[in-house]
């Protein structure tokens, strides 16, 4: 059964902009099932095919003779270099729509790739199934705490139960687990990471001890919703720091984690410069984490860091799936330990967010907000705190309780 993806009309608003358009994001999240709903009339190739891999890697321009735009090329990661000879193709023609291309790399992070394409091609980051997907939800406006978009996104909301958003968190948004109920949870993320390590991994970099590396993916997952720490990472699976630098570079270049970056001005010296790490999979990151059902995650002591997780997930995903590539998302901690867990910048203004999984969120939950105020050349928006309470309500003038079901 196929989910209806909210990126479908962004790619085919870039179609019409740009001679080609690339599609990035994780394995098994439905890139290529999308592109086909979207272009169906176009021809396609998948390079996962090791006769069309090879042709293209060592005969490219015959390659593309031989599969004349418009076409769709599957796992263009296999061959960067046919990067120049479509740019070629589209600097002689000025035809849009020519090229459609997917990957499990971030287009701006793969190796050996020129920017040959750039202002020629539109990109999507696609990530799992967003909650507003998983619900029928056609609103697909990205998240930011506003009356105008928490008034719009009230008549467009879909009551969600407190049970209901753990089985979310640990399910996780692949969408293969929710178009078919009965796949079996561990099974699939145990091919999952398999798959991962023997393609994507092996493709980025060469990773001597398997076994570390996915010792690596649990030090990691076990780390979400915090500052990355590199040297504890290393100490803890007996690696180098360097080849724990490498190898999360390695999960954030495959959609795995994410990197959030600190808010700071030139001016503001104060603010720590280290980024907090997420998994963007939260299914994935409680598989390796084992804990094994929605229940005893709810109540374990990773709880506060997988809600967290998940909200920031799904708020990537709101400004991933209308083309936003790099969201304007941070997050603030000075010298002191004050922290606002999510930042949204917006016309010079900050809009800050609390995540807390609990249900009864106070105006102590938004106390920190009021250190946006010291800061120089920004003026502080309407701020908020997502959490499980089933009610919009205002704290003050300016701060609301959101309901998860409003990201």
């Amino acid at each position: 059964m196929y989910i209806k993806r909210h990126a479908e009309k962004t790619i085919s608003a870039l179609s019409k902009m740009f001679g080609a358009v690339m599609v990035t994001g994780p394995r098994q999240v439905g890139k290529t099932t999308m592109l086909k709903e979207t272009i169906k009339d176009t021809d396609y190739v998948t390079l996962d095919d090791p006769i069309l891999r090879i042709a293209a890697q060592e005969n490219s321009n015959t390659f593309l003779k031989d599969n004349p735009p418009p076409v769709f090329i599957d796992e263009i990661q296999y061959a960067p270099n046919l990067f120049p000879y479509i740019k070629m193709h589209i600097d002689s023609n000025n035809d849009k729509g020519q090229f459609y291309m997917s990957g499990s790399q971030q287009f701006k992070l793969m190796k050996n790739v020129s920017e040959s394409l750039a202002g020629r091609m539109g990109i999507v980051n696609l990530l799992g199934l967003s909650l507003r997907e998983k619900y029928g939800c056609d609103f697909d406006k990205p998240f930011i705490p506003t009356d105008d978009y928490l008034l719009t996104r009230k008549r467009n909301t879909k009551d969600i139960s407190y049970d209901d958003v753990w089985e979310n968190i640990h399910r996780g948004s692949m969408p293969a687990l929710w178009s078919s109920k009965d796949y079996d949870w561990q099974m699939f993320y145990s091919a999952y990471v398999r798959t991962y390590i023997e393609r994507d991994v092996r493709e980025l970099t060469q990773v001597g001890d398997e076994n570390k590396f996915i010792q690596f993916m649990t030090v990691v997952a076990a780390s979400t919703g915090q500052l990355v720490n590199l040297s504890s990472m290393a100490r803890d699976v007996g690696i180098s720091q360097p080849t724990a630098e490498r190898w999360l570079s390695i999960l954030q270049t495959s959609n795995i984690v994410y990197l959030l970056k600190p808010y700071s001005k030139n001016i503001t010296k104060r603010t720590v410069k280290t980024p907090k790490l997420y998994f963007l999979d939260t299914g994935l990151a409680a598989y390796i984490t084992r804990w094994n059902s929605s229940d005893t995650l709810k109540s374990g002591a990773m709880a506060g860091a997988f809600f967290e997780s998940f909200v920031i997930g799904e708020i990537i995903k709101s400004y991933y799936n209308i083309g936003i590539t790099e969201p304007p998302l941070y997050f603030y901690r000075d010298k002191d330990m004050n922290e606002i867990d999510l930042l949204i910048e917006e016309n010079n203004t900050l809009y800050p967010i609390e995540i807390k999984k609990h249900a009864d969120p106070t105006k102590k939950d938004t106390a920190a907000f009021k250190l946006l105020d010291k800061l120089p050349g920004v003026s502080r928006g309407h701020g908020g705190v997502v959490c499980m309470y089933d009610k919009l309500i205002s704290l003050n003038d300016t701060d609301k309780v959101i309901p998860v079901n409003y990201i």
